[in-house]
């Protein structure tokens, strides 16, 4: 489950961006720097720098860049945003946390900051913190699997075992198809040896139209629990 919140995080926060090779992205790096040479000032132009960066894993340069648009720009959220993901990414956690509040204040309203927000706590070993994010996620994006998926996982590194079955319903019941989810959920069943509740959750998911195949692995770990 850790992999699948890491996955949920990184499809919420990375630009969007084209797909290009290692060497265009380091060509248009090249390109970039000349014209930043000439604008030194363009915040636009050292923003696009930066998710260059960031696609050639360039981090430290990405973070460098975001701060100096923020010395033109104090305000400008997607710098603050972006360089609160680039912090995480490289464990600077404080620092993260400082400027995902700060996009907050801004932007109260933005799922994947709230995401990056909890997650940043959640690493900081503030739990309390990270509980009430994860809570605010799910009130403000009713419908959002995502909210539910990172929620899950988080309650089930606490084990709060109870709540996170809860939110696994959720997120399968907003993606009755999702391997993952289903899987999660059965994983979680065993893990509380509810094994004729995680095999009654495979036949749910076989009636659905999920292929057997996908959920062999899972339908054999629950045959051999059981005999």
């Amino acid at each position: 489950m850790k992999k699948l919140i890491l996955l949920l995080i990184a499809v919420a926060t990375t630009q969007t961006t084209t797909a290009q090779t290692a060497q265009q992205w380091r060509d248009s790096l090249t390109v970039l720097n000349r014209m930043i040479d000439r604008e030194p000032r363009s915040t636009d132009l050292r923003l696009r720098k930066a998710a260059v960066n960031i696609q050639l894993g360039q981090w430290d340069y990405a973070i460098d860049e975001y701060g100096k648009v923020l010395m033109i720009e104090p305000d400008n959220p997607a710098a603050l945003y972006y360089r609160a993901y680039c912090l995480t990414n490289q464990r600077q956690y404080a620092m993260a946390r400082s400027d995902y509040e700060a996009f907050l204040r801004k932007m109260p309203t933005h799922m994947e900051a709230r995401l990056g927000l909890a997650t940043v706590y959640a690493r900081m070993g503030r739990v309390t913190d990270a509980r009430d994010q994860y809570n605010q996620m799910v009130e403000m994006f009713r419908d959002s699997v995502v909210c539910y998926v990172a929620r899950a996982v988080f309650e089930t590194s606490q084990q709060q075992y109870d709540v996170a079955l809860y939110d696994w319903d959720e997120a399968i019941s907003r993606q009755p198809q999702n391997v993952d989810y289903v899987a999660s959920k059965v994983d979680l069943l065993l893990k509380l040896e509810r094994r004729k509740e995680a095999l009654e959750e495979l036949e749910k998911a076989l009636q659905r139209g999920v292929s057997r195949g996908v959920l062999k692995e899972w339908i054999d770990k629950c045959q051999k629990s059981t005999r």
